[in-house]
Parts: structure tokens; sequence; C-alpha cells
């Protein structure tokens, strides 16, 4: 059966791959756009990119541009500052839609039953939709987030990026009872992307393969510059997607993790039971901790020749 699911995401390199496996493998119903990797104007016209260069039937709609609590913005570095930096960007021919990002969470999952929420940004939009309405939390088949670290963090040593921009959305989230199943740093970096992987894609010889080899190139590079010694990118928004539609492909874990909020040095962290003890807090995640990467990019391979 397929999987609906709305993708709530801030595009980004990793989130384009996202949506083109999501449009290849589930029903893609919606995608809703938050701030994250670049301001809320340019995560959306990313998402109109996706879009429009993957035929996606599915409308984009803008959602919050800020955390719930406002912060001083992270500067754009990894994306860029058109959040999509490397490839040569499309005119584009379509628009956002009118309808918010909350708007259309709460109208899409009272018209599909049992559809999934797919969060590869900051919480927010998703907090607020639960806001809005709490028997969302009742209707959804659950939540698959791209986000937090069991072992370590990337924008701090201990919180991920999408959790850290806005910790008290995730709070929220994390705490309201819907099933939630969490790919953290710990597997995405297990899915990275190498030259030789931009190579296989242009080969594929479409304007389609160009325009990913051309974003994954520069994924790659842009990671060397400010994390690894060679260039590799981990493909972390992908996972929060295949979790569901191959989750054969991953082993999972169920754990008790809570988030950090505040200002202090913790702020943004996941935080796992593990002491595996009789006071261990119950279970409320299902942790993504390892994958099939070779099979993982076999499927992004897939998704890219599919589309004429």
């Amino acid at each position: 059966m397929t999987i609906p699911m709305i993708l709530d995401c801030d595009p980004g390199h990793d989130d384009m791959v996202a949506l083109l496996l999501a449009s290849r493998h589930a029903e893609l119903l919606a995608i809703t756009t938050v701030a994250g990797n670049a301001g809320l104007e340019q995560s959306t016209r990313n998402a109109l990119v996706a879009a429009q260069l993957f035929n996606l039937n599915a409308a984009v709609h803008p959602g919050a541009a800020r955390p719930l609590i406002a912060r001083s913005a992270f500067p754009p570095v990894l994306h860029g500052e058109s959040g999509l930096d490397g490839p040569v960007l499309p005119t584009l021919t379509i628009g956002p839609s009118p309808i918010t990002a909350v708007e259309a969470i709460l109208a899409t999952t009272r018209r599909v039953e049992r559809c999934w929420l797919i969060g590869t940004g900051p919480l927010t939009n998703i907090a607020l939709a639960l806001r809005a309405d709490p028997t969302l939390a009742d209707r959804i088949a659950g939540i698959s987030i791209m986000g937090g670290g069991i072992a370590f963090g990337n924008i701090t040593p201990s919180a991920e990026f999408n959790i850290w921009v806005d910790p008290d959305a995730a709070s929220i989230v994390f705490r309201a009872g819907i099933p939630l199943v969490m790919s953290p740093l710990d597997v995405t970096h297990q899915l990275m992307v190498t030259p030789a992987f931009g190579q296989r894609v242009r080969a594929l010889d479409s304007s389609i393969a160009e325009f990913m080899a051309d974003l994954f190139d520069t994924y790659a590079t842009r990671y060397q510059d400010f994390f690894f010694e060679e260039a590799v990118g981990p493909l972390h928004d992908p996972c929060a997607v295949l979790a569901l539609t191959h989750p054969e492909l991953f082993e999972f874990r169920d754990m008790a993790v809570k988030v950090a909020t505040g200002d202090g040095p913790a702020r943004g962290a996941t935080l796992p039971d593990q002491r595996h003890s009789k006071l261990d807090d119950p279970a409320n995640v299902r942790v993504a901790v390892s994958i099939d990467s070779d099979a993982a990019l076999e499927l992004v391979i897939d998704a890219i020749s599919a589309i004429p």
C-alpha cells in the first residue's frame, strides 16, 4: 500500500532528494515549507523548483518564517544563501498555494485518513498545527523526522541543526504521544554521497541528472569545506522518507527521547534514556540506528532515472 504523506521541509540540497523519493515511493499529498536551511522565501522557492523539475502533483504551502520563540537566524553556510547553491536554478513557472502550511496540514489530514507527516526541517509548522488542532494527533498515522543525534550533534557538540533551530517546537512534537520515527545524525551519516556517486548520476545523461549531479557535487564539497577531510555529504533528509517506504533497509531501536530547550549549552540536544534499568522512561520514539546505504543510494539513482 502506498503511504500518504505531507512533507514539511526547508530545501536544502538533501530535502530535494527527500522530495524526489517521496514522489517516487509514496503518495505525496502536500509540501509545506519552513525557514531553516534558508529563509522562508528561499525554502519555498526551492520547494517550487523541486515541484517543477520533478513534475510533482503536490501544492507548495509556505509556513513559519521563524521559530516559536524568535532567536537570531543561523547564517546560511552549508547550503548557501539560496539554500540550493551549485546547480543553475530554473525560472519558475509555478507559484505557492495561498493556503498556509498549518491550514494545509490540518485540511489534508482531515481529508486523508492515517496520513504521515514527514519533517525534514525545524518542526515549527507541525508544532503549530498540533497547537491549532490537538485532534491532529489522533488522526495521523505518525510523524517521521530527520533530526537529532544520539551520539553527537552538528550545529553544537550535542545538538543537530533542525532540532537546535526550534527546540520548543521539537519538544511539543516529541511529547505529543504520536508514533514518532526519528532518523538522527547517527544513521544519516551512514548514507554518504561521494564524487563517484555524482559521476554515476551525471552518466544518466538527462537534464535532471545534470541538475542533481551538480547538487551532489556542491553538497559534498561544502561538507569537505566545513566538516570532513574529503568531499562526502550525508543525505540526511531522505532517511525520514525511506524509514517509512523502505523500513527493511533500517535497523530501529525504541527509545525514550527528550529535547533540551532553553538557551544553555545543551539547547536542541535530543537526550535518549539509555540507562537500561528499571528507571528508564517509557519509549516514545522509534530511532533508526543503521541503514543499508548501498541499497538506499540505488533507490536515489532509480528515482532520478525515472524522470523523463
